[in-house]
């Protein structure tokens, strides 16, 4: 098992920045992806920003140049830099982390408010 614990969240103005963090717990064996996904009202939840052990990484399109994933392997720790945010990325980010044998593990989610 795995658990994973988001901070970061909170309200910021458009323009502004947020760093989310999320640690992870627990049997880390097999995972080899860390990444963070969002949900607005109303819509389906969507990848944001993926990092794999490696350090590759892997971005939506809305978010490329403004947002930077990053891990911190020996913490188990990924982040995710925000920076000039808009009111569409108002939404619940969730950490997620895969690996083998379909190993699936989500957080309980940090809600980004971005007003205009």
């Amino acid at each position: 098992q795995v658990q994973l614990v988001e901070s970061g969240g909170g309200s910021v103005q458009a323009g502004g920045s947020l760093r989310l963090s999320c640690a992870a717990a627990g049997n880390m064996f097999g995972i080899n992806v860390m990444g963070w996904y969002r949900q607005a009202p109303g819509k389906q939840r969507e990848l944001v920003a993926d990092i794999r052990s490696g350090g590759s990484t892997n971005y939506a399109d809305s978010v490329k140049g403004r947002f930077t994933i990053s891990r911190d392997n020996a913490k188990n720790t990924v982040y995710l830099q925000m920076n000039s945010l808009k009111p569409e990325d108002t939404a619940v980010y969730y950490c997620n982390v895969k690996g083998i044998w379909q190993l699936d593990y989500w957080g309980q989610g940090t809600q980004v408010t971005v007003s205009s």
